[in-house]
């Protein structure tokens, strides 16, 4: 099963239509509404936060986005 499609099963409802708005949104390439920060430390290392949601991606240097973590803040959200 594909890592995103289980991490969305862990959601409600609510979470999941708010995590798959923002997949969207990065898909698009539409980074202006979202609440994103570069992680400390990393170069290419991204977070976007949306309430209790997190979703950490890394960008390649070709541009294409990849999704590392996605889920609720907890205390290991940020353990890479």
């Amino acid at each position: 099963m594909d890592k995103i499609n289980k991490a969305l099963k862990k959601l409600t409802a609510e979470e999941r239509k708010t995590a798959k708005a923002i997949l969207d949104k990065i898909d698009r390439g539409n980074f202006a509404a979202l609440n994103i920060k570069k992680l400390k430390g990393r170069q290419d290392i991204y977070r976007v936060r949306q309430g209790k949601i997190r979703i950490i991606h890394k960008i390649n240097d070709d541009k294409k986005i990849f999704v590392l973590m996605l889920g609720r803040k907890n205390d290991n959200t940020y353990n890479l």
